[in-house]
């Protein structure tokens, strides 16, 4: 029977199986899944307690399905059956608590509470107090409902080495007066948990703002039960709050949101501002849809030394307008901290925010750590930083990232996505945040990734590598990143076909690194020639040479087949989790005076045959792919 139950037949097995008996009936729509009893717990094996009433010497035939073993010693605090009114939820439970363990295991479960006049009826929980929410949204996020308490409001609590108590919300919350704090004068394990039902079937992202003084075996948020492999993401040890994420894909309805700790004596995390979010409506982990992006960082200084810009008709337009009317939704902007002919910086990128917002853009900013270009051949420190030790270039960091996002969000113009660094494949800082000291790297990506959520906790945190269909390097380079527990949400590469590889690299790569990271992904940065002529003198960096490795034509044609391509490999990620495209400088048309080197004022423009705009600022067909996405 143990076998054709399909859960083996150990306290532990007991557990898992009550465990999904209950999710079941939790997630039954519109709160009509009432409640679960558990029959006969205390029905232990004594003389004259048999099954049948008509025969004193019968036996029982349950002993082993009930919650006491076969000594028929009580559990710590066995307290009997009880009906209560939790007020702060306005619901009713029926529970059976017991504060102890059948084998260190038995029927770890919290009481489960569906919202609404009805009550849900559960209990039999090992050690666990409270209610744990059973419903699409998740509950007391922030751990303020009823202060400090041994089981926050909405949330439950399972342990298995029955240490239930290391779990409980105590004062010194990150955003509010509470915190849930894991905890405990000896070794212990425990996790604090919440269940929701009625969730459309899509992909979901859960966050977190955490602390960790470290040492654990284990600790981690996770999301499990979903409908297939649990996702996890560990909470590192850092005394700073920092926001952490998981993505999962629902496929059954449900998920549950926990947090674990398998700790040594003396270990803690602390846990606060929690998010559930999702749906059918948006990608996991950025809301808005499909991201049909464009890098227009060169777009002012162009303008401003005479560029202008035409739609496939001849008519002269507002370039950002005609962007945007071409199916643009995303803007991405390049920041340099003190870049020498004054574009790029802080308050350029004020402007064109304020210009791409207007048009119902929304915003990815992203920061190079330097005065000038930085990528995967250079990564040099802005000038005024260049003294600077790993300490200081960490608060550099966080004070820089922290200004420039304030002062957008100050005048409107709140960025919705951020890179901490660009093309990063071998660190940023140079030397002190190279890859082979990732110590160093992870601590200035933490630092950034803290200051982006100090300024908005919505705003989500990307990484940024290039060679898109380098899967060794890629999936090296964030299991480094991951160990560490650098905060981020989305995965960005670029994929210029004629340098990174083919379609099916890229694809390749990106399926794998979304499975892998349960991140979205994003080809953050493509283009390609429409011709190998010349239009100043500045030699084109798309030649004859590239034109035949990126295998589309040098074409106008050409190059619309080839972002075309980019586009479907980016909608064809399994699970949803291909978030976009960005297409980079599609208005670098060569204008002089609009060079590529900030310290050079008479150097020329080696991108013009990539611009989506002809030599003479007319649309092209790569334009009209925005649209068609």
């Amino acid at each position: 029977m143990a076998a054709q139950g399909g859960y083996p037949a150990t306290p532990q097995g007991q557990a898992e199986a009550l465990r999904a008996i209950v999710n079941v009936v939790a997630a039954v729509p519109g709160g009509q899944g009432l409640g679960v009893i558990y029959r006969e717990p205390t029905w232990t094996a004594v003389d004259g307690a048999g099954w049948d009433p008509g025969d004193p010497t019968s036996g029982d035939g349950w002993e082993n399905q009930a919650l006491f073993d076969y000594s028929g010693k009580a559990l710590p605090r066995t307290a009997g059956l009880h009906r209560h009114r939790d007020t702060r939820q306005g619901r009713e439970a029926m529970t059976i608590r017991t504060r102890g363990f059948f084998g260190r295991a038995a029927l770890a479960l919290v009481t489960v509470a569906a919202t609404g006049a009805a009550a849900f009826g559960v209990g039999l929980a090992g050690g666990t107090h409270g209610a744990a929410h059973a419903a699409a949204t998740l509950t007391n996020g922030g751990f303020e409902a009823a202060g400090g308490t041994q089981t926050p409001s909405g949330w439950g609590e399972y342990s298995w080495s029955g240490h239930t108590s290391a779990s409980y919300t105590e004062t010194g919350g990150r955003s509010g007066g509470y915190r849930l704090s894991h905890w405990a004068s000896s070794a212990y394990q425990v996790e604090t948990y919440q269940y929701l039902s009625g969730l459309t079937n899509s992909s979901y992202t859960a966050r977190a703002w955490v602390r960790s003084g470290g040492g654990q075996y284990e600790a981690f948020m996770a999301l499990r039960n979903c409908g297939g492999a649990e996702a996890r993401v560990a909470i590192p040890t850092t005394g700073n709050w920092t926001q952490i994420s998981v993505t999962a894909q629902v496929s059954n309805g449900q998920c549950t949101v926990g947090f674990v700790s398998n700790a040594r004596a003396g270990n803690w995390i602390n846990v606060d501002d929690v998010e559930f979010a999702g749906g059918p409506t948006g990608n996991p982990g950025v809301p808005g849809g499909f991201l049909v992006g464009a890098d227009f960082s060169t777009l002012k200084k162009n303008e401003d030394r005479g560029a202008v810009y035409r739609d496939a008709a001849g008519n002269q337009r507002d370039a950002v307008q005609l962007l945007r009317s071409a199916g643009v939704n995303y803007a991405r902007l390049k920041v340099w901290v003190n870049p020498t002919d004054g574009y790029n910086n802080k308050a350029r990128v004020l402007e064109m925010a304020s210009r791409a917002k207007a048009q119902g853009m929304r915003l990815l900013v992203d920061f190079h750590y330097s005065d000038t270009w930085a990528d995967p051949g250079k990564q040099y420190k802005p000038r005024a930083w260049a003294s600077y030790g790993v300490d200081q270039l960490r608060d550099a960091v966080y004070h820089h990232t922290y200004d420039v996002l304030s002062a957008l969000k100050a005048q409107g113009t709140t960025a919705d996505m951020v890179q901490v660094g660009n093309e990063i494949n071998d660190g940023m800082l140079w030397p002190e945040g190279r890859s082979n000291n990732w110590a160093n790297l992870a601590t200035f990506l933490t630092a950034g990734a803290q200051a982006v959520r100090a300024v908005d906790a919505n705003t989500r945190v990307m990484l940024h590598l290039a060679e898109g269909g380098n899967n060794s390097q890629h999936r090296w380079w964030f299991d480094q990143a991951t160990s560490r527990g650098v905060p981020f949400d989305v995965i960005g590469v670029s994929h210029y076909l004629y340098w990174h590889g083919s379609i099916s690299s890229l694809r390749s790569n990106l399926n794998d690194l979304a499975a892998r990271y349960q991140r979205p992904v994003v080809v953050v940065e493509t283009a390609y020639g429409f011709t190998t002529a010349q239009h100043d003198h500045e030699p084109n960096i798309f030649n004859s040479s590239l034109a035949s490795a990126g295998g589309y034509p040098a074409t106008p044609q050409g190059q619309a087949d080839a972002l075309r391509a980019v586009f479907d490999a980016v909608k064809a990620v399994p699970d949803g989790r291909g978030l976009g495209v960005f297409y980079w400088e599609p208005t670098w048309t060569a204008v002089s005076g609009s060079g590529w080197d900030p310290d050079n004022p008479s150097s020329g423009n080696g991108w013009e045959n990539q611009a989506v705009f002809d030599y003479s600022g007319r649309a092209l067909p790569a334009l009209a792919v925005f649209g068609q996405v």
